[in-house]
């Protein structure tokens, strides 16, 4: 038996309420037969756990009934301290509420644990945004998480990169999203979930109307799967390419990762120079000139021929307007 494990399944019931047999051996990763010897084993040292039968039933504590925050090793607590990290804290309106709650926290633990999270607080900060790019103004975000937490609607006026640009709708938030520094809302309207980008609205107002966010519904779960069919429908097509020894290395610094990645999954060497031939994603040849374009002489397009014709223009635009005669400085 692992005292670990109960303790475990004590704080899962403690912190989500009701919960069933089956989702609780999920949760901690046993067969469904040891959750249930887990369950009658906590209620035999005196835990008041109870059984909810029925459709929708489960188990579940008294209510009022609260363990306190004890056995908490270093490294959980210094764990805790990721996060509360400032950022992303401070764009969702809550900066005050997370110091507030890490000087609780470090309070509450002993000697060590607390020294511990307290150095791992003043060595860690998140800077969330990319290189070479401005923080995303994103002033309805607080409006978002208070629609979130409360499950009410909010009436948009989002700009989208399509026809019609500027669009209403009245969206059901399920989550927010931080993805490399932007925030995402994850909402649902009349007949779909779909994700929004916070800094493309333009105006937001909650509404009166309450709704139910479903019980099966998983915010990780969507996200993956929603990039997943993002990357899909991004890269529609593939070319041909050879790379110099530069070229190679430079690659990760000037192509998306899952462009290095097909690079690396499918070169071949091509001669004696050093130079290598791969297969790579493109999203359309248009884009995928003005990304091979930073390589400079270092790439070549073998195929396909309307992204090596693409390439050649370029290359001869540039070598006529540097060729001729330019004005003074």
């Amino acid at each position: 038996m692992s005292a670990g494990r109960l303790l475990s399944m004590l704080l899962l019931l403690q912190s989500r309420g009701r919960m069933s047999a089956s989702g609780l051996a999920d949760e901690l990763g046993v067969s469904l037969r040891t959750a249930y010897r887990d369950l009658a084993r906590l209620q035999d040292a005196g835990v008041p756990v109870y059984a909810e039968p029925g459709p929708g039933g489960g188990y579940q504590l008294v209510d009022g009934y609260r363990t306190r925050l004890t056995g908490m090793s270093e490294g959980e607590a210094r764990a805790l301290f990721f996060a509360g990290l400032p950022g992303p804290a401070a764009d969702l309106g809550l900066a005050a509420e997370v110091t507030a709650a890490r000087l609780k926290l470090l309070a509450a633990l002993p000697t060590g644990p607390r020294e511990e999270a307290a150095r791992t607080a003043a060595v860690f900060h998140l800077d969330a945004p990319g290189w070479y790019r401005e923080p995303e103004q994103t002033p309805y975000l607080p409006l978002f998480v208070d629609a979130v937490l409360t499950q009410r609607a909010v009436d948009v006026l989002y700009r989208r990169w399509r026809a019609p640009q500027e669009v209403r709708r009245r969206l059901r938030p399920y989550g927010l999203v931080l993805k490399s520094g932007t925030w995402y809302l994850v909402a649902a309207t009349e007949n779909r979930i779909a994700t929004y980008r916070v800094a493309q609205v333009l105006d937001a107002v909650l509404s009166d109307e309450r709704f139910d966010r479903p019980r099966d519904f998983s915010l990780g779960t969507y996200w993956t799967s929603y990039l997943d069919d993002f990357q899909s429908r991004r890269h529609t097509g593939t070319a041909t390419i050879r790379l110099s020894p530069r070229g190679r290395r430079r690659l990760p610094d000037n192509v998306p990762p899952e462009v290095a990645r097909a690079v690396d999954a499918t070169e071949t060497p091509v001669g004696e120079d050093g130079w290598v031939q791969a297969v790579i994603p493109t999203e359309s040849t248009g884009h995928a000139c003005g990304e091979l374009l930073r390589l400079g002489i270092d790439v070549e397009v073998v195929a396909p021929p309307e992204l090596r014709q693409a390439m050649a223009e370029t290359a001869g635009i540039l070598a006529r307007a540097y060729g001729s005669a330019g004005t003074a400085p």
